[in-house]
């Protein structure tokens, strides 16, 4: 597809925004983005309602929302860090209930099998055969909750499923529903007894978010919602069908050559600081972010830029996902860690310093 940049100009967050037109020659209809943009906000006005349905029980956590929303558009998983007790479990929850689909909690514990998650074959003494008893790993919504209490196995199992989309129960694969997404926990404070996640097997989850604590002021509306004569119940205001549709426009939105370049800078300069500019940073990172980074900030940043009603990503869109893309998928060192500095700091040093295009 061959890209011609016009000046027609869009407003979007009090910036100017050139808006480029695409025109396909591999047979697809030409169109522009400002036609896309008018088919996104079609499209995307829905999500207000969905939103709206989520925070009749949700109490601040926006960015938390946003974020699971961005992985059921982009098709990706996420991985929560947090201390109990910050609503989590209810998130997930809600949302499966706000979009009528099903929805699964597995606790992981240290003697999790993963027969228990993906299922196992059942033998009939009656008619001498094998059924299947398929686990909660099929489903559509998944909360895998506290994932590092599991051992490597049942944590193999899980990130199989996730990432090939199909699951072997003796000899014969199930694939998983279209919407399948995972929402994986783990405590941050609590290590005893935990089996960390390899960080070959944190890189397949698309965004690693972290959960704060809220705000006074929410806190005495969680307060009085959750201790209320009745609590609020969500109603499904839009369907997994809805959710998919909305996948295949989300893959069309536009991402102008720039914008790509300004992704691989970001990502590059994780693995090379020094030969970009950031020879301080060659003693912090023991190692930088894979490919899957740059895949899946692109995808990220179109579902971002989806929920903002607009048919093209700008470089805010980047900014603003690429912690959560690339905060588990940049390894520090010893030095680092001696001097406190985490991927979030790499991060916002290398956003701070790459320029904008």
């Amino acid at each position: 597809m061959t890209i011609t940049p016009t000046p027609e100009v869009t407003r979007t967050n009090g910036y100017a925004v050139a808006a480029p037109v695409f025109a396909g020659s591999d047979g697809i209809q030409a169109a522009t983005v400002r036609e896309l943009n008018a088919r996104v906000r079609q499209e995307a006005s829905y999500l207000q309602d969905l939103l709206a349905e989520i925070n009749k029980v949700m109490v601040g956590q926006e960015m938390l929302v946003e974020r699971v929303l961005i992985a059921l558009l982009a098709d990706g998983h996420v991985l929560l860090e947090g201390v109990p007790g910050l609503a989590k479990t209810l998130l997930i929850k809600t949302v499966a209930q706000a979009v009528n689909a099903d929805f699964s909690r597995i606790q992981f514990t240290p003697d999790l099998l993963p027969a228990d998650l993906v299922g196992t074959q059942i033998y009939n003494p009656r008619t001498t055969e094998f059924s299947v008893h398929q686990g909660p790993i099929f489903s559509n919504l998944i909360l895998a909750d506290e994932i590092n209490r599991a051992p490597a196995k049942v944590q193999s199992a899980l990130l199989e499923a996730m990432q090939e989309r199909q699951v072997t129960i003796g000899d014969t694969t199930y694939k998983m529903d279209s919407l399948f997404l995972v929402m994986a926990t783990q405590n941050p404070i609590e290590q005893e007894g935990t089996y960390p996640l390899p960080e070959a097997q944190v890189d397949r989850f698309m965004l690693k978010v972290k959960v704060d604590y809220p705000t006074r002021s929410e806190e005495r509306v969680i307060m009085d919602r959750m201790t209320g004569a009745s609590l609020p119940t969500v109603n499904p205001v839009v369907n997994p069908a809805d959710l998919l549709h909305s996948r295949e426009l989300v893959k069309q939105v536009y991402v102008d050559e720039k914008i790509k370049d300004y992704v691989l800078d970001l990502v590059v300069r994780t693995r090379q600081p020094g030969n970009n500019g950031l020879a301080d940073l060659n003693s912090l990172i023991a190692f930088g972010a894979s490919p899957r980074a740059s895949i899946n900030l692109i995808l990220a940043s179109r579902a971002h830029a989806f929920l903002q009603g607009r048919g093209f990503v700008t470089p805010e869109d980047i900014k603003a996902i690429a912690p959560d893309v690339l905060r588990h998928r940049i390894i520090t060192t010893y030095e680092a860690e001696a001097e406190n500095i985490t991927s979030d700091h790499i991060v916002r040093r290398i956003l701070d310093y790459t320029p904008v295009p």
